[in-house]
């Protein structure tokens, strides 16, 4: 029996602990990945607008080619929806809105994910005139994970996760965009 209370009382310890260190870690994180494209700004962007384009050069939408697809509205203009649905508990369900365009500059979105876990996150593409032939894009993602599940951000590195994921479809639009 006093055995049992001390692995008890251990583990309310050890939980305590990590409730107390939640309070003091951050709960936002944020990724960005940049490449430099051999093309003029306006044809990067003209094509970086179109969410159905994300399906050409991004990671996540190549995971699963069983994925169901579902869109909504005009794409590239506010407010165009891509959602998915995926068995693939690596590809799971959600949906990406564009919230807002600045013409030959930036897009935004609003990723809601639905399955394995819900949560809302910010992305978005911008580009930046080099010259009147390069293009800097720019690829990033923030996001929040609310107390106490901010703990994990201790352990989960982010920038890492994601950032690889990033590396890989920026390299795979500029093989797209310079192809031509």
């Amino acid at each position: 029996m006093y055995i049992f209370l001390i692995i008890l009382f251990s583990i309310l310890g050890l939980v305590a602990l990590v409730l107390v260190l939640a309070l003091f870690i951050k709960k936002e994180y944020a990724v960005q990945r940049s490449i430099t494209i051999q093309k003029p700004r306006t044809l990067v962007f003209d094509y970086i607008k179109h969410l159905k384009n994300q399906d050409h050069f991004s990671k996540w939408g190549k995971m699963d080619p069983n994925m169901k697809k579902e869109f909504r509205g005009v794409d590239g203009t506010v407010g165009f929806v891509s959602a998915w649905t995926s068995e693939d508990k690596n590809v799971g369900a959600g949906e990406q809105e564009i919230k807002k365009i600045s013409a030959d500059e930036r897009i935004d979105y609003e990723l809601r994910f639905i399955k394995p876990f819900k949560s809302v996150s910010n992305a978005y593409m911008q580009t930046e005139k080099i010259s009147e032939t390069e293009t800097l894009v720019k690829w990033g993602f923030d996001g929040k994970m609310n107390y106490p599940m901010n703990f994990m951000l201790l352990f989960l590195k982010m920038d890492q996760l994601i950032g690889k994921d990033f590396e890989e479809g920026l390299s795979n639009l500029k093989g797209i965009l310079e192809r031509d």
